[in-house]
């Protein structure tokens, strides 16, 4: 009696599920190109990590080369350029997220703070723009700025009794190129989050401090920035978690043997020896190598969250 009742049970819920999906089939089959993008580019392809732990030849595939095991993460790991690289990277990380990461926090305030909608919509506009220039178009202005002969900065400078300056090719000015370029390129996209968040702010909280006499500031100081702490937060986290991962094509492209000593980075690293030399174990356990440690941070900074306060991924 007891198995036939499990039985009855499992067949009403097999049931129940199969006229939900009668119902509702619309619905998943608008996700399906998602959830195939996933599989396709996300999964499937970790079946090719294991290329970091062989000796990898083309001719041979991936089953039929050799196992080295964690060979080329010690190659790596003892390689001369191992402690300059990680320099590098977690250097242009760390400006890049110290100042990337605020400032459109900072804006999304001052956006909020705009009375007039035409303005505000069209300040919105004006600084999301940058976002969807291209790489190479956003390098090129930057080389018709900065450039030694014809550049309108080095121009000024002429201008002005001084000497004309190859910023390009000095390798103290490059990470101020890369994040000043970054926080400008990104700063307005990034508000579109915290406006979105800024939006669930309690009138009634507002009005209330109007009515006790509380300053702009006060308001954005006492109401504004808790509201949307939770998702500072989330984001630091998740920024955090990709401190290594530094985008190739800025840094490769504003790149040249006057500055490499301070643009060499994991990315264009794995690239030249990759791509250009045919290293394919050694720059998958390399990558490999990067995404670990990018795992590891996240886990660290998601517990330091969730021990600190009530907010986390997870």
């Amino acid at each position: 009696m007891q198995r036939h009742g499990r039985m009855t049970r499992r067949s009403g819920i097999m049931q129940g599920m199969a006229q939900y999906l009668r119902e509702n089939w619309v619905f998943y089959l608008f996700i399906l190109p998602a959830v195939l993008d996933v599989l396709i580019f996300r999964y499937f392809p970790i079946y090719g990590v294991q290329i970091a732990f062989r000796n990898y030849k083309v001719r041979q595939g991936i089953w039929g080369s050799d196992w080295v095991g964690i060979k080329y993460f010690l190659q790596f790991m003892h390689s001369p350029n191992f402690f300059q690289i990680m320099r590098n990277t977690l250097l242009l990380s760390f400006y890049n997220l110290l100042f990337g990461f605020p400032i459109p926090i900072l804006l999304a305030f001052m956006i909020n703070e705009i009375r007039n909608v035409r303005l505000k919509k069209f300040t919105q506009m004006i600084t999301y723009m940058p976002h969807f220039i291209s790489m190479v178009a956003i390098v090129g202005l930057i080389n018709l700025l900065l450039d030694r002969e014809s550049g309108i900065v080095n121009q000024l400078i002429v201008a002005l009794g001084g000497k004309s300056i190859n910023f390009m090719g000095m390798s103290s000015a490059y990470r101020t190129i890369y994040v000043a370029s970054e926080v400008w390129q990104h700063a307005g996209w990034g508000t579109i989050i915290y406006l979105s968040a800024l939006s669930a702010v309690d009138v009634e909280s507002l009005e209330a401090a109007k009515i006790d006499g509380a300053s702009r500031l006060q308001k954005i100081i006492y109401i504004d920035f808790p509201t949307i702490l939770p998702t500072i937060v989330i984001l630091l986290i998740l920024r955090a978690g990709s401190v290594l991962n530094i985008g190739f094509e800025k840094v490769y492209l504003l790149q040249n043997d006057l500055n490499r000593d301070v643009s060499e980075v994991i990315s264009t690293y794995t690239y030249r020896l990759g791509i250009l030399n045919g290293q394919f174990s050694y720059t998958t356990a390399i990558g490999l190598f990067n995404n670990i440690i990018n795992a590891v941070i996240l886990v660290a900074v998601n517990q330091l969250s969730r021990s600190l306060g009530d907010t986390s991924l997870w």
